[in-house]
């Protein structure tokens, strides 16, 4: 049986930054279409209603990936009119090329290539900073970096979406994978994910020791956790 006592540090696949588009592309489209089935857009669109979102608001996707968030919300503020520009950051270029692809009919969405745990965002440059299913791809010590630099970016608030590491979900993403994709990259990174996340005990070590005080933090099916972090 697994041992999930402690997160594990252990590289994903598609951390490697330099992975070309015809290997990363099927990963990106994949986890696009899980994200919608198993709950990982709703996440942070049920905290983008409580903050609340307003028109004119921008939102920064760290970590966005193939923009399938982005994408999302575009969509869900679009139906409920409200007039929002939306920005992906990764540090892949392959995956800035999808994102742009998948995203060529929203005009109200862009992307920059850049690492955010080493280029500089020197000022509040958007509303809202979002992580969805990012945040357990670092070390400890590189979560506080990332979320801090977060906070600071993020004029309102910041909304982190990740996994809870629990045999329940380490399982059923083994049985999910197998039975969804033949993409190794997925079939390994997807447990993988599981074993790098986190339970609510590190979640409040971290953000105590982040000096992050003004948050919520809550469980929400399936096994992910919400943090929305307060500029005020």
């Amino acid at each position: 049986m697994v041992n999930l006592t402690h997160r594990s540090v252990e590289k994903e696949v598609m951390d490697d930054f330099g992975l070309p588009s015809a290997e990363i592309d099927p990963v990106l489209q994949g986890l696009g279409q899980m994200n919608k089935l198993f709950g990982g857009h709703k996440a942070i669109i049920k905290a983008l209603k409580k903050v609340p979102l307003q028109n004119g608001d921008v939102i920064a996707d760290w970590g966005c990936g193939g923009g399938d968030m982005l994408i999302a919300i575009a969509d869900w503020a679009q139906k409920n009119n409200i007039n929002i520009k939306l920005q992906g950051i990764d540090a892949a270029p392959a995956a800035i090329k999808f994102a742009q692809q998948q995203s060529v009919t929203y005009n109200n969405i862009s992307y920059r290539l850049a690492d955010v745990l080493v280029d500089e965002f020197n000022e509040a440059i958007c509303d809202y900073v979002i992580c969805n299913l990012f945040s357990h791809h670092f070390t400890n010590d590189e979560w506080i970096k990332l979320v801090t630099g977060m906070k600071f970016a993020a004029k309102k608030a910041v909304i982190i979406n990740d996994l809870h590491r629990h045999r329940v979900l380490y399982y059923a993403v083994i049985a999910i994978t197998r039975l969804f994709t033949s993409n190794k990259m997925v079939r390994i990174d997807g447990p993988l994910s599981v074993k790098k996340s986190f339970k609510r005990r590190e979640l409040v070590d971290l953000l105590n020791r982040a000096g992050i005080k003004n948050y919520s933090l809550r469980w929400l099916w399936p096994f992910r956790w919400q943090i929305v972090i307060y500029k005020s």
